[in-house]
C-alpha cells in the first residue's frame, strides 16, 4: 500500500524536518527502552544480584538498536501489551537476559522514563533552533536599528518607532521562550526506578529489604541515563502535571511565533515587509502578481496548532485517579510528539522568514513622510512661541490647516501630506525652521539604542551558548 493510500499526519508528511521525525520514531523510542533494561539489569548485578551474568549484559549490550518490529506486532496481538512484547522480541536476541529482563520493574519504568528522555532531547533540538532563528531576527534587527517607521496602536498611526526596535520586541518573546526551555531541559528529572506504584517495594524485596540498596540503584539507573535527579515521589507514573508543565512551554514557541508572524502579515500588508520570496513561487493560481505572505500564514496556523495541546496535557493530568489510570496513554501518544514536531516546524519557518525578511525603505518612508507632518505639530507650536507668538492663536491655525490636510487626503485620495507647505503660507510660522523639524529620526525617542542594548546584552548570550541551526523541514 502506497503512502498516499492512507492518511498521513501533515507535521510528519509534509512539514516536519528529519531530526524532529526520527526522534519520535518507534526505532528510537524501543531503542531507548532496551537502554533502560539494559542500565537496570547493570545497576541490580553491581548492587549484587548474582542472577544477572555478564554474558547476559554482553547480549543485551550487542541488540540495543537491531528491533525485531514484526515479531513485536505479532506479540502484542497476542499479549495485548507493547511492553511485554518487546520485552520477548529483547529476549529472543539475548537469551542469556531473557529471564532477568525487566526484573522488578513496571511498565512505565520504560514508558515514562523513555518519554522523558525524549522531551529532554526535543527541547535540546528546539533550543537549537530557536537559537537559529534569534539569530536570523537580531541581525535584521541590527540592520534596521535605526531606521524610523510609523509605530501603531490599535492598528492605528501611532509615534515613531524603528523597524530594528519592532523586531527587538519580536525577540523578547523568543528570548523568553529560550529560558524557559533551557530551565526544563536543565532540570528535568527521571522516574526513575519506583516500581508498580512508586513505592518501591518490588525493588525492596529484590534486595532483602536493604532501603539502602534500593536507593542506590534509583540513583546508578538515572546516572547511567545522563540525569542528575528523580522525583521525589511517583505513583506508577510521573505526575501528568509535569507533562502539562513542559508542553506549556514548548507552546510558548507557538504563542511568539504568532504574534511575530500576524505583524508580518499586517505589516506586508502595508508594503512596509516582504518576505522572503522564491524566483519560481507562485502567489495565486489566479492573480499572477500576488505576493502573499504564505511563510508568516503557515506559521501562524501551526502555531494555532500547538497552543492548543497543552489543554491536552492539563485534562489528562487533572484526570488522573489515585497512583494511575490507562486513559493518559493513547493521548499523551498524540500531544507529547505532535507539541515537538509543530514548535519545530514553526521554528523552521521562522528562520526561513527571518533569514530572508526584507524591509521595504521607500515604502517606510513614504508612509513616515505622510503621517509625520501630524506627529511634529507640538514641536512645532513650542517652536513658534518661542519666537514670540501667541500659544492659542498657533493652536487654532494648527488645528485649521491640519484638518485641510486631512480632508484632502481622505477626500480626495492625495498621495502626500501638505500640511508643512500650507504652514509655510502663514506668516504666524514664519520664524520656524519647518523642514528641519521633521527629521524623522528625531521623533523615534532611545528606540536604536534600545535595539542596540537589548542585543549586545540579552541576545548575544544566547547566541555564544551553543550551535544555531535552522532545522528547516519539508516545506517550509
Amino acid at each position: 500500500m502506497s503512502e498516499h493510500d492512507t492518511y498521513q499526519h501533515p507535521l510528519v508528511g509534509r512539514y516536519a524536518a528529519k531530526e524532529m521525525r526520527q526522534l519520535f520514531g518507534q526505532q528510537k523510542r524501543i531503542g531507548i527502552w532496551r537502554r533502560l533494561w539494559l542500565a537496570l539489569a547493570e545497576s541490580e548485578q553491581e548492587l549484587g544480584l548474582t542472577q544477572i551474568s555478564d554474558e547476559a549484559l554482553a547480549q543485551m549490550r550487542a541488540h540495543l538498536d537491531d528491533i525485531d518490529f514484526e515479531k513485536a506486532a505479532a506479540y502484542e496481538k497476542q499479549f495485548r501489551h507493547d511492553v511485554m512484547a518487546h520485552v520477548h522480541t529483547y529476549g529472543e536476541v539475548a537469551p542469556a537476559a531473557k529471564a532477568i529482563i525487566h526484573l522488578g520493574a513496571t511498565s512505565c519504568y520504560v514508558t515514562d522514563n523513555a518519554d522523558l528522555i525524549l522531551m529532554r532531547e526535543g527541547l535540546g533540538m528546539l533550543l537549537k533552533r530557536l537559537r537559529g532563528v534569534i539569530a536570523a531576527f537580531a541581525e535584521f534587527a541590527t540592520t534596521h536599528a535605526e531606521l524610523p517607521c510609523l509605530g501603531a496602536t490599535h492598528f492605528q498611526v501611532a509615534q515613531l518607532t524603528t523597524v530594528g526596535k519592532r523586531a527587538a520586541l519580536w525577540l523578547q518573546d523568543l528570548v523568553s521562550d529560550y529560558h524557559e526551555l533551557a530551565r526544563i531541559e536543565r532540570d528535568m528529572p527521571m522516574r526513575g526506578v519506583k516500581g508498580t506504584t512508586g513505592t518501591q517495594a518490588s525493588f525492596l524485596e529484590l534486595f532483602d529489604g536493604d532501603a539502602e540498596k534500593v536507593k542506590q540503584l534509583n540513583a546508578l539507573v538515572c546516572t547511567k541515563m545522563g540525569f542528575k535527579q528523580a522525583f521525589a515521589v511517583t505513583g506508577q507514573t510521573y505526575p501528568r502535571k509535569y507533562d502539562h508543565q513542559v508542553l506549556t512551554a514548548v507552546a510558548g514557541i507557538g504563542v511568539s511565533a504568532q504574534k511575530l508572524a500576524t505583524d508580518i502579515r499586517l505589516l506586508c500588508g502595508l508594503g512596509e515587509l516582504d518576505e522572503p520570496f522564491e524566483e519560481k513561487q507562485i502567489g495565486s493560481s489566479a492573480m499572477a502578481y500576488k505576493r502573499n505572505p504564505m511563510r508568516s500564514e503557515r506559521a501562524c496556523s501551526i502555531a494555532r496548532w500547538l497552543i492548543n495541546l497543552p489543554a491536552n496535557a492539563a485534562t489528562t493530568a487533572a484526570e488522573q485517579w489515585l497512583e494511575r489510570t490507562l486513559d493518559d496513554s493513547a493521548n499523551r501518544r498524540m500531544s507529547i510528539p505532535e507539541a515537538f514536531l509543530a514548535a519545530d516546524v514553526v521554528l523552521s519557518i521562522l528562520h526561513n522568514i527571518g533569514s530572508g525578511l526584507i524591509a521595504n525603505t521607500a515604502v517606510i518612508a513614504a508612509r513616515v513622510r505622510r503621517e509625520l507632518p501630524l506627529m511634529a505639530t507640538e514641536k512645532i507650536i513650542m517652536q513658534a512661541v518661542r519666537a514670540g507668538g501667541d500659544r492659542q492663536e498657533i493652536h487654532e491655525a494648527i488645528r485649521v490647516h491640519s484638518h485641510a490636510a486631512i480632508k484632502r487626503m481622505k477626500e480626495e485620495g492625495a498621495p502626500d501630506n501638505d500640511l508643512i507647505a500650507r504652514l509655510k503660507g502663514d506668516k504666524l510660522f514664519g520664524k520656524v525652521d519647518l523642514d528641519d523639524i521633521l527629521d524623522a529620526s528625531r521623533f523615534v525617542g532611545l528606540a536604536p539604542l534600545q535595539t542596540r542594548e537589548y542585543l549586545e546584552q540579552l541576545v548575544k548570550p544566547i547566541l555564544a551558548e551553543g550551535e544555531a541551526i535552522k532545522g528547516e523541514g519539508l516545506n517550509v
